[in-house]
């Protein structure tokens, strides 16, 4: 199972949030955590708030009777997308201006268990139940 993170409009440039987005990428969810904590970057304390709700939005999404510490959660997917600019105007010498651009960017998280989860097994075997049905009514 899937749940998903986003954070968005973060004053912070896409390439700055790029370079700590990588190192986490495809990581153990406790590991990247690891990560984050000791990075010293202004990035990893904004994606570490990230992944923690990406946690929470898991446990959610199973009706929060699920603890994530008993499921292997790895992130799945991480990408960074430019967000809008503000432009703004320095004065510059001789009466010129020069553009100064402020970047934002926009973070998606998607975090997956490698444990299966007894609701996926029974979809699963759902699955496989109507595969047969639809064998049979070929068959036939």
């Amino acid at each position: 199972m899937e749940a998903v993170a986003k954070l968005r409009n973060v004053p912070m440039s896409a390439r700055k949030m790029r370079l700590v987005v990588d190192n986490i990428r495809g990581k153990n969810v406790l590991d990247a955590l690891d990560i984050l904590r000791f990075t010293k970057k202004e990035a990893a304390v904004w994606l570490e708030k990230l992944v923690l709700s990406a946690i929470a939005n898991w446990e959610h999404k199973l009706g929060g009777m699920e603890n994530a510490d008993d499921y292997d959660l790895v992130i799945k997917v991480a990408f960074v997308d430019e967000g809008t600019m503000l432009k703004r105007f320095r004065p510059a010498p001789h009466g010129r201006a020069h553009r100064i651009r402020k970047r934002t960017n926009h973070v998606t998280i998607i975090v997956e268990n490698r444990v299966p989860l007894a609701a996926d097994a029974n979809m699963e075997d759902a699955v496989e139940v109507e595969e047969v049905e639809d064998e049979a009514a070929v068959e036939e």
